[in-house]
């Protein structure tokens, strides 16, 4: 088999490139819909509403990630990093199709809009594969020195996704309708199905000891569950400021949707650059949970501050602390997720990122409804505060470091 130190750079980087591409495009479909909210409000429908709509793919994506873990540890990552954007293409076609029989202009039916979140939900569950195999990769493919580095940049998929799909999904919703803009990340998914089934291999694991079956790390020992618990709550803050944003900015600072999502893009362009510097830094301390601490009590922070100067309209202080945070909300992901797989080993690191993304995801599903009916209630100020208390919360939980990172995973 294949090890690491014999792989050429060529290769390990190249399907670095690919898990990246496959994990972008997961990232658009996901965490890109929510940005025809406004879109969708235009119509009359009330926010709560709305939000529970492009929820869909994210719950569609947490019903199956422990499934995809199970897939990824029984057949291999890129089984998995094929099937997947495969089953994302062809539901974010057929949701193409679905909304292109209710032209600009037409009402559209509650049960247009049913079968629309129906199919989101199957576009979301096919993205769901890629969270765990895409990291999978990376630890099983580069060494202990590189690991933090390469999660960084792996990691900085979801905002540069993200960044796509707010330069990209409103202004095409706006001009051509929904159709076109969905298919923007179903195309990404068939491409990057197409990349990985040619481009990726599956990482050499070792053989059990004595055909030993691998031990269970989540048995005696809470650091995983403890890094879960701190993960979840710290996709508060991420989920708030991604999902509300772009609204934020044009309704209460009255910037145009195009200026807005340049704003948001530029923001999630900062967040990538963010999420490669903690890697980076982790790989420097030989520590993922030391600096995952820090990150912690950064966000909250950074947090409290956007929900003052957003109470206050001091717009000219708002915008640059929406920078800030929306780099720090996003620097623990790689820290958690490389702990995670390292700690959980070659055996249970498919389940262990599934645990881990199952967790995260369930609690931003629930953000767009949940903090929509909030902002409906109190306005965007309260939102932040609630996110900041909520980061706080997760400060104690980080566990206490361990020794320097292991050399195989």
């Amino acid at each position: 088999m294949t090890a690491v130190t014999t792989i050429s750079v060529t290769r390990r980087w190249s399907m670095l490139g690919l898990g990246v591409f496959a994990q972008g495009s997961s990232a658009v479909i996901v965490n890109g819909t929510p940005f025809l909210l406004p879109a969708l409000t235009d119509r009359g429908m009330p926010l709560a509403t709305a939000g529970l709509l492009v929820s869909m793919p994210t719950v569609g994506l947490v019903c199956t990630l422990i499934a995809w873990g199970y897939v990824v540890d029984r057949f291999g990552e890129r089984a998995a990093l094929v099937a997947g954007p495969a089953l994302t293409c062809a539901a974010g076609a057929g949701a193409a199709a679905s909304m292109a029989a209710y032209p600009a202009g037409h009402t559209v039916p509650g049960s247009g809009y049913v079968l629309l979140g129906a199919l989101l939900f199957l576009a979301g569950l096919g993205a769901g594969s890629t969270n765990g195999a895409s990291g999978r990769v990376i630890v099983g493919w580069f060494p202990a020195d590189q690991r933090g580095l390469a999660m960084g940049i792996r990691q900085t998929a979801q905002p540069l996704g993200v960044a796509v799909g707010a330069l990209t999904i409103p202004a095409v919703a706006a001009a051509h309708g929904f159709s076109a803009a969905i298919l923007i990340p179903a195309t990404m998914a068939g491409v990057a199905a197409i990349g990985c089934l040619l481009g990726i291999a599956d990482p050499p694991r070792p053989a059990p000891a004595d055909d030993a079956r691998p031990a269970n790390p989540y048995r005696g020992d809470g650091t995983l569950w403890r890094i879960h618990l701190v993960s979840v709550l710290l996709v508060i803050p991420q989920s708030t400021v991604w999902t509300f944003a772009l609204l934020w900015l044009h309704r209460d600072a009255h910037l145009s949707l195009t200026a807005a999502g340049a704003v948001v893009t530029g923001t999630q362009l900062l967040g990538a650059a963010g999420r490669i510097g903690a890697g980076a830094w982790s790989d420097r301390v030989g520590s993922r949970l030391r600096p995952l601490r820090t990150v912690a009590v950064a966000a909250v922070f950074s947090m409290a501050g956007l929900a003052l100067t957003a109470w206050l309209h001091w717009w000219w202080l708002a915008l640059p602390i929406l920078a800030v945070a929306s780099v720090i909300t996003v620097a623990d992901n790689g820290l958690a997720f490389t702990a995670v797989a390292e700690i959980a080993g070659p055996y249970w690191s498919g389940r262990g990122l599934g645990i881990q993304n199952t967790g995260q995801n369930l609690a931003a599903a629930a953000i767009a409804p949940v903090f929509g009916a909030l902002i409906t209630a109190a306005g965007f100020p309260s939102a932040y505060l609630a996110a900041a208390l909520l980061a706080a919360a997760a400060v104690p939980l980080v566990p206490r470091d361990r020794s320097r990172v292991p050399a195989a995973a």
